[in-house]
């Protein structure tokens, strides 16, 4: 059951939509919602690094304006949550830190329950058009789930989970079904996709199957056939018409996928439809 549930806060526009799956969730097991704002200290301390001694001066008028510039963001911010939550009738909290985004909302995952953030965080408020590895880093070291959504908010009426019998893609599938966020009267369907192993990844079916089944959701299974897992997820994700995807977050050794894994992190660029991911 979720009982708390922490919204990251940043300017862009599908944190209106983190609220909006926030106020769904959280209307079903009458949870409180915590909207968090960070003022990126870190990021204002780089921002205004000057050069010599002479540049000091003028460093240090940078500094004290980008922060006071980023913590006006954020009271914004906190402002346009307690407003658009207020109008639900639902429990909220209002926060407003300071220091490294990922590292402040890892601290408050401890009290919460469940992870809303956006697709593309820019949670360095003096330069939103910024990118930053946010995101990648919270699926990594959060202890609990992340749901990341997009630009617009749908219903979740159908949930599609992709799960190769991992220890990532298990957790995240029992973490979907213990917190059942949408209810367990949504249509689930579990794929598996392989190359050559048919007749294991059947049994992986079966014994996810069983697995749901147990916690009061009926599954249907399909083992699907391709090299790149994240295109044929993808794919699915359109021909089955789901609206939640739940996988795992795998760790590799790549730039970008550090955190993720390849599957994931194209799955993040592609995928049109939230993502309900656990490490």
């Amino acid at each position: 059951m979720i009982k708390r549930i922490l919204v990251a806060l940043d300017p862009d526009t599908d944190t209106t939509v983190a609220i909006q799956y926030a106020a769904d969730i959280a209307r079903r097991y009458e949870a409180e919602v915590t909207g968090l704002a960070v003022v990126d200290l870190g990021s204002i301390e780089a921002a205004s690094r000057g050069g010599g001694i002479g540049s000091m001066y003028y460093a240090e008028k940078l500094r004290e304006k980008l922060t006071s510039d980023t913590r006006a963001i954020a009271e914004k911010l906190i402002g346009e949550f307690a407003e658009q939550i207020e109008r639900t009738g639902l429990s909220h909290v209002e926060i407003v830190e300071e220091g490294v985004p990922f590292e402040r909302i890892v601290e408050d995952m401890k009290y919460h329950d469940l992870l809303i953030v956006g697709k593309d965080p820019h949670f360095f408020y003096g330069h939103p058009d910024q990118e930053t590895n946010t995101l990648s880093h919270l699926v990594k070291e959060t202890i609990g789930p992340t749901l990341v959504v997009g630009g617009s908010y749908r219903p979740v009426r159908r949930v599609l989970i992709g799960y190769d019998g991992s220890k990532a893609a298990a957790r995240a599938m029992r973490r979907f079904v213990i917190l059942k966020p949408f209810g367990t009267d949504v249509e689930v369907k579990v794929v598996a996709i392989h190359k050559d192993r048919q007749g294991e990844t059947e049994l992986l079916l079966q014994l996810a199957q069983a697995y749901l089944k147990a916690h009061g959701f009926t599954a249907r299974v399909q083992s699907l056939t391709g090299d790149d897992a994240a295109a044929v997820l993808v794919q699915h994700v359109q021909d089955y018409e789901a609206d939640l995807v739940v996988a795992g977050a795998h760790s590799v050794s790549k730039i970008k996928e550090i955190a993720f894994g390849s599957t994931t992190a194209k799955l993040l660029k592609e995928s049109p439809v939230p993502l309900f991911l656990d490490s």
